[in-house]
């Protein structure tokens, strides 16, 4: 029997067996891998995406802008995550809490660990006004929502979020149906969806239309019908 001395702090265990030897002597391999935690020390540059935010409450855009770090840079472990965000406009109305958000959200992404459930916590604000609809019939119940879709199209464009995409059976099938509705109700819509469509509760888009005795969403696929 050979004997180990651990010199450094238990963090985890696995029991060896025939069935995982490999794959825990897989891990055991790995190097140690720099990870997202709040001491991470800033470089003196980062890479940063800017989104445009232009609602129809207000006449100044809001500009996001999401600063990102590169962890194990070089390596095959190589990844990109979100280090801090600026949110900027002339509407000086909503200073104090963009303020506070910008603050918040940045440290929650450093503070390391999974920090997409923000997307879905921010895209669930309503405004108590109501809300309203972006170009191409996507309703956005509040301006944080729509931070927070900014937020999800920046985690997808670096890999942290896996964007859902709608099969090429399914999306032919979508196509068919939105070419029959077309011909039935007078010709295409310039590429934007039906005017009759209305709002499906899954896509928050004005995209569903009754075909078949169905309501059917043209964008998301989403069926009263099963």
């Amino acid at each position: 029997m050979t004997l180990h001395k651990i010199s450094k702090k238990i963090v985890g265990y696995k029991v060896l067996t025939k069935d995982n030897a490999e794959t825990v002597a897989a891990e055991a391999e790995k190097p140690s891998l720099e990870q997202m935690h709040e001491n991470v020390a800033r470089p003196e540059m980062l890479l940063g995406s800017t989104y445009k935010i232009k609602t129809p409450q207000s006449e100044h855009a809001l500009y996001i802008t999401i600063n990102d770090i590169i962890l194990n840079e070089g390596t095959p472990y190589q990844e990109r995550r979100p280090y801090e965000i600026f949110i900027n406009s002339k509407n000086m109305e909503h200073f104090q809490w963009v303020l506070a958000l910008t603050r918040l959200i940045s440290a929650v992404f450093r503070k390391g660990g999974d920090s997409t459930f923000l997307v879905e916590e921010m895209k669930a604000v309503f405004d108590p006004h109501g809300g309203y609809f972006k170009k191409g019939g996507v309703f956005m119940p509040s301006l944080v929502a729509e931070i927070g879709h900014a937020i999800e199209s920046h985690m997808k464009h670096i890999g942290m979020i896996k964007p859902e995409k709608l099969s090429d059976h399914h999306q032919q099938l979508l196509d068919e149906k939105r070419r029959e509705f077309e011909a039935l109700h007078g010709g295409s819509n310039g590429g934007a969806f039906p005017e009759k469509a209305v709002l499906c509760n899954k896509c928050s888009t004005k995209a569903m239309v009754l075909m078949d005795g169905c309501m059917t969403c043209l964008n998301c696929g989403e069926s009263k019908c099963g």
